[in-house]
């Protein structure tokens, strides 16, 4: 069984569709360059209709302090998620500064890429695990990419990890089998539209997520954060 965390929410009927699914994570865009950017005032309305049991999850890409204190001063937010090339000193950083547990997002093509999956680990709070983007890609995740899942395979973790990049209703169980991720991160898997979630399809994959089998977590270590 895997938690689920429904990322790049747009609008109010996304959030009732994460919450009803039983999801227990939403992501709200803070990237222009997104077909899921939202504004303050929009992120506003959604983080103060999320629902008891729903973490809310600011997603940024490289923001400086002034990006990320304009939204903290009017979104009530649960987790920064930081999407970009921030350094593991910088994430400790926004972590001081904001006061909020930090996730940090880290690609992965190859063998090489998982050595950052360590330096983030002794940064942030929990760590994203997703298919790295390509030198010329416009976003640095949301692209429906995959990488190959047996590299993570019985590998451990310092941090509560989420895996991301590609998932969708009929991967995701598959997934899970083949690295045990304790939790999972979907955005573009379950949409009908750039920046539109379907209410079927989020259904559909936390579904599939909650029933599959992972590995199983030794008792001390956590499956879900907060």
């Amino acid at each position: 069984m895997a938690v689920v965390k429904i990322c790049g929410i747009t609008r109010p009927a996304d959030l009732s569709a994460v919450a009803e699914a039983g999801a227990r994570y939403a992501g709200l865009v803070f990237f222009p360059k997104s077909s899921r950017h939202v504004s303050i005032e929009t992120a506003r309305t959604l983080a103060l209709a999320a629902p008891p049991g729903v973490a809310r999850v600011g997603l940024f890409v490289n923001p400086d302090d002034a990006a990320l204190e304009a939204v903290l001063d009017r979104v009530p937010l649960d987790i920064i998620q930081l999407h970009g090339s921030e350094t593991p000193a910088r994430v400790a950083e926004v972590k001081a500064r904001s006061g909020l547990p930090v996730m940090k997002a880290v690609g992965i093509a190859a063998a090489a890429d998982l050595d950052a999956l360590w330096d983030y680990g002794l940064a942030a709070d929990l760590l994203l695990v997703d298919a790295k983007a390509s030198p010329d890609a416009a976003l640095p995740g949301g692209n429906g990419l995959a990488f190959d899942w047996r590299l993570l395979a019985g590998r451990r973790m310092l941090k509560p990890w989420m895996l991301a990049g590609g998932l969708t209703p009929a991967n995701v169980s598959e997934a899970v089998r083949l690295t045990g991720a304790p939790m999972v991160d979907v955005s573009s898997g379950v949409e009908s539209a750039p920046g539109i979630k379907d209410r079927a399809r989020i259904r559909a994959f936390v579904n599939a997520a909650e029933g599959s089998s992972g590995f199983t977590p030794e008792p001390n270590e956590p499956r879900t954060f907060p």
